[in-house]
Parts: C-alpha cells; structure tokens; sequence
C-alpha cells in the first residue's frame, strides 16, 4: 500500500506542476507583487526537488498546510469535516451493490444463456461503462428535476442519502 500511495502522490504532485496556470491564477490578474508573496507564503517560490521533499515530508504527518481557496482553514481540517459524509457515502454504495448485485448475479449465473443473464450482463456493463460525471448529473435531473421523487443536493434524512 505504501509503494502505490507514493506512486499516486508523486504523479499527482508532478502532474499538478505541469499543468498550465496556477492556484493563483483567476479572472482577475493580481498584482505581480502580491503574487511572488503568495508563492513564497506557501513555498512554491523554491526548487522543484525542495517543494518535492516537503510535500512528502508534510504528507507522512498528515500536514497538507492551508488552502489555497480558504486561507484561513487548513486542508486537513476540511478533509476531516467532509471525510463523514464521504465514509457514509461509501458505506450506502457498497451495502447497495451488495444487496443488489450479489443476488443478480447469483441468479444470472443460475440461468446461464437465458433473457435474465443477457440483460443482468448488459446493464453491467452499460453501468461500468458510463462514466459517474455523467450518470450523477442524469439521475439528479431524472429523480430530482424532472419526477421530484427525491432532494437534489441535501444530507440531512435519509431521503437525502439516495441521490447526493
């Protein structure tokens, strides 16, 4: 586990250095001197290797440092804030997939060849083929927006749960 989080956080940290603009970069241009000031404020004024090392060095401690978008919160903080939510979110998909997909697959398998494997093996694959950006979206606008059958953006009952 610890080789692939590794992998993960130095293609990450690479990718995000190539990756054309900034986290300062907005619709409004800032002053050159104020932006040298935030880069030095959050270290991106050194080297590359430099910003490497401690990048690893505060990820092992779980320091990520401020945000760039809430200055005033660390990131840290506001991972442990929403993780709940992301931990229950998970939890309702995994006891969904279980409760749904273990006995259609069960009774697929036990009917090998027939109309129910055919259709149990295609909405799998149109389910793993169709990417989650555009089945979130297409199920708020069907259950949410057009039918009304459910809240589109709120965790607080657990109506809220089915479509978040």
């Amino acid at each position: 586990m610890i080789p692939t989080l590794w992998v993960i956080a130095t293609l990450t940290f690479f990718l995000m250095r190539a990756a054309p603009g900034g986290p300062f970069q907005s619709e409004r241009e800032i002053p050159a001197a104020a932006k040298e000031q935030l880069l030095r404020q959050y270290g991106l004024d050194k080297p590359l290797g430099e910003q490497y090392v401690k990048f690893l060095t505060n990820a092992v401690r779980l320091d990520f440092g401020p945000s760039y978008k809430y200055p005033t919160q660390q990131v840290k903080d506001i991972i442990l804030t929403s993780f709940p939510v992301s931990l229950e979110l998970g939890l309702w998909a995994l006891l969904f997939s279980l409760a749904l997909g273990a006995p259609i697959g069960v009774l697929a398998a036990s009917r090998q060849n027939t109309g129910f494997d055919y259709g149990a093996m295609a909405s799998t694959l149109l389910g793993v083929s169709v990417p989650n950006f555009v089945l979130g979206p297409l199920l708020v606008l069907v259950f949410s927006l057009t039918l009304y059958w459910l809240p589109p953006a709120l965790w607080i009952t657990p109506a809220d749960r089915i479509l978040p």
